[in-house]
């Protein structure tokens, strides 16, 4: 008589053993997903970083959306979580739109992006999307 353990046992090791190979090979591509990563950050900040009194902001307006602005109001500045943004600058000046991304509203947290990005970032907002 067959012992009908030992089919289990086996597929048990052998899922085990696969997922210590699997996890393996990820901890290596996440390194070397990190080491482009930071690559690439160097390449940018040394290509288009300006230094100012609170530390390194970008003069690419669209690159600050992305990273600041782009999860709420989608990347199109259409709307999602946040409000549309298309025609903002038909509606608000640029230091209304400064003073919102400095301090918030409704139900934009307060300091998304530091000083020379919200002159940036409101700059563009205001003569681009009227």
């Amino acid at each position: 008589m067959k012992n009908p353990v030992i089919p289990y046992a086996i597929i048990a090791v052998a899922g085990i053993l696969t997922v210590i190979v699997f996890s393996l090979i990820g901890v290596n591509q996440r390194e070397a997903i990190q080491e482009e990563h930071n690559g690439e950050q160097t390449e940018e900040s040394e290509g288009n970083a300006e230094e100012s009194g609170e530390g390194e902001t970008t003069a690419d307006p669209a690159a600050i959306f992305e990273a600041n602005c782009a999860s709420c109001h989608g990347a199109d500045l259409s709307g999602g979580a946040g409000p549309d943004l298309t025609e903002v600058g038909s509606r608000l000046s640029q230091e209304e739109i400064k003073d919102i991304i400095i301090n918030g509203q409704g139900s934009m947290p307060a300091g998304m992006a530091t000083e020379p990005q919200a002159e940036v970032l409101s700059q563009w907002l205001a003569e681009e999307y009227q």
